[in-house]
C-alpha cells in the first residue's frame, strides 16, 4: 500500500465506505462520497494496529470476564 494514501473508514453505521485520502489531508474534514457526512482525518496516524491490547489491561479484576 503506498504510505501517500490514508485509508479511513466512514463513521456513519449506515454507510461505512472505506476512504483513500491523501495524506495531505491530516487535520482537515473530508466528505464522504458515500453519504455525505463530514470525516475529520486524525493530524497522527493511529498507534500500533487496531485491537491489539487496547481496552481493558492485562489483569484486569473487574468481573467482566464472564460476561
Amino acid at each position: 500500500m503506498p504510505d501517500d494514501v490514508i485509508r479511513i473508514m466512514c463513521p456513519k453505521l449506515t454507510c461505512r465506505r472505506i476512504l483513500a485520502v491523501p495524506v495531505t489531508a491530516r487535520g482537515r474534514t473530508v466528505r464522504c462520497r458515500g453519504c455525505g457526512s463530514n470525516i475529520r482525518i486524525p493530524t497522527q496516524p493511529a498507534s500500533g494496529s487496531p485491537g491489539a491490547g487496547a481496552g481493558m489491561p492485562k489483569g484486569d479484576t473487574s468481573g467482566r470476564a464472564g460476561m
